[in-house]
C-alpha cells in the first residue's frame, strides 16, 4: 500500500504534513552544510582521539540525514508528500540537539576532571554525564515516539494531538533539564573563581574559556528548544508552523552556529591536557594540520602469524 495520498486542500484541511511548500534549496543547503560539519568534526575527533565527542559527531550526522529527507520531501508534489521522508526529517531534526546537549554534559565532566574541581561541583564528576545524559535519553526516546505518532496521524487523526502534546512535554522537560545543567555549571564556575584549585591556576588550563564555550552552545540549544516548544504549543495552524523561515532561523541556523562554534573552540584541548599532551588552542587548525606520525598505525589491527602462516 502506498504511503502517498494526495490532498488538494492541504493548506486548509485538518491534517497536512506541511502548511507551506517546503524549500528545496534551503533543505539542500543545510543538508550539505551539516554533511561538511559531520566530516570535519569526525576528523577533529579522530585527529585528537577525543572519543568523548562522539555524540557531537552523531548529532551532526543525524542533522544531515534529517535535511536530506526534508530535501527529498520538498521535491514531492504539494499535498502529496510521502509519510516516510516526512517522519525521518521530523524525528532526526528534532532529536539532533539532544545529542549536542549530551556532548555539552560530557564536556563539563571533562572540565571538572582537568581542574580537579570535584569539590566545587554540585554533582560529582563521575555522575555528571550519567545524570544528565539519562534525562536527555528519556527526552530523546519520547521525541522519537512523538514523531512516529504525528507521522501516522493521517490514518488516525487523533494521534496527532497525542504526538503534539508529547513533543511539547518533552521539549519543556528538555529545556528545564538543560536549565538545571546550566545552573550546576554556573555554580561550579562561581565556586572555582572564588577558591580555584591548584590545577586550575596552571596557565595552560584555560578552564574559563572552556566554560564560555559550554555557555554559548547551551544558549543556542536552549533558544532552539524554546522556539520548538512555542511552535508546537501554537499547533498545526499556528503562525510558526505555517511559516517556514522561522524553522530555518530558530532551529537550523542556531544548530549550525553551535557546531561551527565547536569547530573553532574545539573541546579536544581538554582531552589533550588530560593525556599530558600539548593542546591545540584553535580548533580550526586541527582541520588543516597534518596528522601526527603514526596516527593511523595506532588503529591498525596487530595480527601475529605462526611459522606455518596461520594467524596466532
Amino acid at each position: 500500500m502506498s504511503s502517498t495520498l494526495c490532498n488538494p486542500d492541504w493548506q486548509t484541511s485538518p491534517f497536512a504534513f506541511y502548511r507551506y511548500v517546503p524549500s528545496t534549496a534551503a533543505a539542500v543547503i543545510f543538508c550539505l552544510l551539516f554533511l561538511v560539519a559531520t566530516l570535519l568534526h569526525f576528523w577533529q575527533m579522530f585527529r585528537t582521539r577525543s572519543w568523548f565527542l562522539g555524540a557531537l559527531v552523531a548529532g551532526c550526522f543525524t542533522e544531515f540525514i534529517g535535511y536530506a529527507s526534508r530535501a527529498r520531501s520538498s521535491n514531492e508534489e504539494p499535498g502529496c508528500w510521502r509519510m516516510m521522508p516526512y517522519i525521518v526529517q521530523s524525528v532526526f531534526i528534532l532529536l539532533s540537539p539532544a545529542l549536542f546537549s549530551a556532548s555539552v554534559y560530557v564536556i563539563l565532566g571533562k572540565i571538572v576532571e582537568v581542574t580537579d574541581g570535584d569539590s566545587h561541583i554540585l554533582i560529582k564528576r563521575r555522575k555528571i554525564t550519567k545524570t544528565f545524559v539519562f534525562g536527555d535519553l528519556v527526552c530523546l526516546f519520547l521525541q522519537c515516539a512523538a514523531g512516529g505518532l504525528m507521522g501516522g496521524s493521517r490514518a488516525v487523526p487523533a494521534l496527532y494531538n497525542v504526538g503534539n502534546g508529547l513533543v511539547i512535554a518533552t521539549l519543556i522537560l528538555q529545556l528545564l533539564w538543560f536549565l538545571f545543567f546550566v545552573v550546576v555549571a554556573v555554580m561550579f564556575h562561581r565556586s572555582m573563581r572564588m577558591v580555584p584549585t591548584l590545577t586550575a591556576q596552571r596557565p595552560e588550563i584555560r578552564w574559563q574559556n572552556y566554560l564560555v564555550t559550554l555557555y554559548v552552545v547551551s544558549f543556542l540549544v536552549m533558544i532552539r528548544s524554546l522556539f520548538r516548544a512555542i511552535e508546537y504549543i501554537q499547533g498545526r495552524t499556528g503562525y510558526l508552523q505555517s511559516t517556514e523561515v522561522f524553522f530555518y532561523v530558530f532551529d537550523s541556523l542556531l544548530m549550525l552556529l553551535a557546531v561551527v562554534y565547536l569547530h573553532w573552540k574545539h573541546p579536544s584541548e581538554i582531552g589533550s591536557l588530560l593525556r599530558g599532551e600539548q593542546p591545540v588552542t584553535n580548533g580550526l587548525k586541527l582541520i588543516t594540520m597534518k596528522p601526527e606520525p603514526g596516527l593511523f598505525r595506532k588503529f591498525q589491527p596487530k595480527w601475529k602469524f605462526g611459522n606455518n602462516g596461520s594467524e596466532v
